[in-house]
């Protein structure tokens, strides 16, 4: 049974969420269709591009993402008190940029300016524009129907590109979003579409490395105390007070432990002990990684301990949610370990 949107990601509240979006009709949003022989790989560069331009509009902040052949994840914070203390000509201008409207028709600076003033003195609609700046579900009708437009047109076909609606995870708590984060970051690995972070493209695993290798990037502090923060839209506080670095070593560390007959393995070095950013997350190896694998199979709806799920629930008109059953078994492992 589906619940409304509303429910997960009420309307005017901030959160941070999973998001994943599919394609129907065994269309191929990326890689090589195996049934025609096409090749879609330049539509990955769409998505990224399209993912980084919508994050400088919109009242979010980007932590990871990853495009993969008919599919792709968003781990996303969306903040809707930003977008409300926006100035009036600042939300003009965030929304033209994504909805241009009759703009798109006009290269007169008198005739933009025109359109910009029309929008700023209607009071009703400019505080409807600044609400679905701060809305996930505008956020994702901004990213999907404008790609779903362009890959038609390249198809030579008309109808639904993508699945009627984005599946969404609500990530109750810093734990949560980080194993979200690794669990995205690690998607192509475990795909087998990449054998290493630094070959995993179009993710923000890969933007991460890339960035602290470039000599600009050294001038935002010292690389292995760099916070761990978003990759791209509005700025926010390190999780768990976490670096970029110690965040890196984790997701590598956790790419390692697959198991040798599951398909996508980062090479195991000799050094096999969990690195030190995990025993803030968890208090066994064995609860991170059940964590992140599981975060689509063993939970749904929301993420995160046996606690916030329930009072989650509560908040949704539910006596239950699952992933609590996972969560209750998480803390009797830890009990036993002790």
């Amino acid at each position: 049974m589906t619940y409304p949107r509303s429910q997960i990601a009420p309307p005017g509240e901030a959160g941070v969420f999973h998001v994943v979006s599919r394609c129907v009709r065994r269309a191929f949003l990326c890689g090589t269709d195996k049934h025609s022989g096409q090749c879609f790989e330049h539509r990955r560069q769409w998505i990224e591009d399209r993912i980084r331009f919508l994050a400088d509009s919109f009242a979010v902040s980007i932590y990871s993402y990853a495009v993969m052949s008919n599919h792709f994840h968003i781990v996303l914070a969306v903040h809707p008190d930003e977008a409300q203390a926006w100035p009036d000509e600042e939300v003009a201008e965030r929304w033209l940029a994504v909805f241009p409207g009759a703009l798109s028709w006009t290269q007169d600076p008198k005739q933009r300016e025109r359109i910009a003033y029309a929008l700023r003195s209607d009071p009703k609609r400019l505080q409807e524009v600044r609400d679905r700046l701060g809305d996930l579900s505008w956020f994702m009708r901004a990213l999907n129907e404008p790609i779903a437009r362009m890959a038609n047109k390249e198809d030579q076909c008309s109808g639904r590109f993508w699945e009627g609606r984005f599946k969404c995870q609500a990530l109750l708590e810093d734990q949560a979003v980080i194993s979200a984060m690794a669990y995205v970051d690690l998607n192509p690995v475990r795909a087998k579409m990449a054998d290493s972070l630094e070959a995993s493209d179009h993710t923000s695993i890969q933007a991460r490395i890339k960035d602290q290798s470039r000599p600009e990037s050294h001038g935002k502090g010292e690389l292995p105390t760099r916070p761990l923060k978003p990759v791209a839209g509005l700025d926010a506080k390190a999780l768990l007070g976490m670096t970029e670095s110690s965040y890196l070593k984790l997701v590598q560390w956790t790419g390692e432990q697959a198991h040798p007959l599951k398909r996508g393995k980062l090479a195991q070095p000799k050094d096999e002990s969990a690195p030190d950013a995990l025993w803030r997350l968890a208090k066994h190896p064995d609860q991170w990684l059940r964590r992140v694998k599981g975060t689509e199979s063993r939970y749904y709806r929301a993420i995160g301990s046996a606690e916030a799920l329930m009072a989650k629930a509560a908040e949704m008109g539910q006596r239950w949610m699952k992933g609590v059953h996972s969560e209750k078994a998480l803390i009797l492992m830890r009990q036993q370990t002790e």
